[in-house]
């Protein structure tokens, strides 16, 4: 039956992470009653579905105010850098 998907036959998957995002992914699912091997299912089913990723994709770009104040920036003689910390950089700011 086409687009039929057996649950009684099952593989096994390798899925490296960093250790953080396992964590905070593994107790985002417990909150909703799931395991992370159930919510690999569901995104592989909803990809399925949409025949893509099911979410946008899109790379953020700077609007006009943050442009024009990184150009502000880059002709500001009064910054400086790398900081050594906040503070400084703060400082530099209220410069």
């Amino acid at each position: 039956m086409k687009g039929s998907i057996l649950m009684a036959n099952k593989v096994n998957m390798t899925l490296r992470v960093e250790p953080e995002l396992k964590a905070q992914a593994t107790a985002l699912f417990k909150e909703l009653g799931m395991d992370l091997s159930t919510a690999t299912g569901i995104f592989y089913r909803q990809a399925l579905r949409h025949r893509g990723l099911p979410f946008e994709l899109k790379i953020d770009e700077p609007n006009e105010v943050t442009y024009k104040a990184m150009d502000e920036a880059e002709h500001d003689q009064d910054i400086y850098g790398p900081f050594n910390s906040v503070a400084e950089l703060m400082e530099a700011l209220d410069a």
